[in-house]
């Protein structure tokens, strides 16, 4: 099977990540690799409700949506899974190697991403997402093409104005023309979500639960998110960052619904009618799967919905000290400043 590009690097970067353990998987016999806890029944808590807490990791070298080779096919065979974990490997054992201390500075409009961060940061998976038994192609399980659908026509002209209204005010005229996470508000990438999307590295969640809430702990930056059991929503006037999350139990399965997000906070150009449904079931001892829908039809013409595992870790949660190292937005403002003057 010919491994495209699209497979050696992840999220629009070109570095990708450590060296996986293949040799662990050889070693796994298949049957056991393919089995699904379907009689698996997880912990309980102190109140008696399934025990979803502990640090979790989901990065995975599987990408959101699915690369064209693979069609409408979402599971992958044993092989082709080890294929792509080995060019990922190959491609990451280049990369360890030494810098050229010799070579070219980077040139402005056209700095790589590997020109301000090297293979040693990055932490987004070395392995295959395995969700269920399978081997997965893409994250996204519906459409069956494993693709985001498309923008609606009001979507479009919605996204045009904006992208028209930001260009009338400059990049750079302030503070309030930068992203959120590059003001250490808002994790990268829809990291915190909801969804919660895996990304380059930080893809570490603790969760922690209490009788009437679960908190999430993202690693990147600083977002805690609060979600309450069985409660009612919160005033229209209310719009937090990252959403109004209310959850039930469905048996084993914590559902989470998300509404009402702040309106600074636009997931792939979301509208004030997008919702999220996430589910977070424990699939065993040390696996979480974690499945969530996006409904805004203001946005796009069908709901869509992706599947992603999440490991159980014994890795530590640290700071993310956003604030304290942010340097880069006096930097880029005050440069701004300079280009003005000149």
């Amino acid at each position: 099977m010919k491994v495209t590009r699209q497979w050696a690097i992840l999220r629009d970067r070109r570095v990708l990540t450590q060296l996986p353990l293949l040799c662990t998987l050889l070693m796994l016999p298949f049957t056991a690799l393919m089995a699904q806890n379907a009689g698996y029944t997880a912990p309980r808590t102190a109140d008696g409700v399934p025990d979803l807490q502990g640090m979790w990791t989901s990065n995975t070298i599987t990408p959101l949506s699915r690369p064209a080779e693979f069609g409408n096919k979402l599971a992958l065979s044993r092989e082709e899974a080890m294929q792509l974990e080995q060019s990922v490997a190959d491609y990451a054992e280049q990369q360890d190697q030494p810098s050229d201390p010799d070579r070219e500075a980077p040139v402005k409009g056209r700095i790589e991403l590997a020109d301000s961060y090297n293979n040693f940061w990055f932490d987004d998976g070395t392995r295959v997402a395995m969700y269920n038994g399978e081997f997965r192609s893409s994250l996204i399980v519906d459409p069956g093409n494993g693709q985001i659908p498309d923008y609606t026509p009001a979507a479009e002209q919605r996204i045009a104005a904006a992208r028209a209204e930001r260009a009338s005010h400059g990049a750079f005229d302030g503070p309030e023309a930068r992203p959120l996470a590059e003001r250490c508000l808002l994790s990268f990438s829809s990291s915190s979500g909801p969804p919660m999307l895996p990304i380059l590295y930080n893809n570490h969640y603790q969760i922690v639960q209490s009788p009437g809430y679960v908190m999430i702990l993202v690693e990147m930056v600083h977002d805690a998110r609060i979600i309450r059991i069985d409660d009612g929503q919160l005033p229209d006037s209310f719009r937090p960052w990252m959403g109004d999350s209310v959850a039930h139990w469905e048996g084993d399965t914590l559902v989470v619904e998300t509404s009402k997000f702040n309106p600074s906070q636009r997931f792939r150009n979301s509208s004030e009618q997008f919702k999220v449904v996430e589910r977070f079931t424990r699939a065993s001892d040390s696996k979480l799967n974690y499945k969530f829908t996006i409904d805004d039809p203001d946005t796009f013409t069908q709901t869509w919905s992706a599947e992603i595992p999440m490991n159980l870790t014994d890795d530590r949660l640290y700071e993310y000290a956003c604030h304290e190292g942010n340097y880069s937005l006096p930097g880029v403002l005050a440069g701004a400043r300079l280009d003005e003057n000149q």
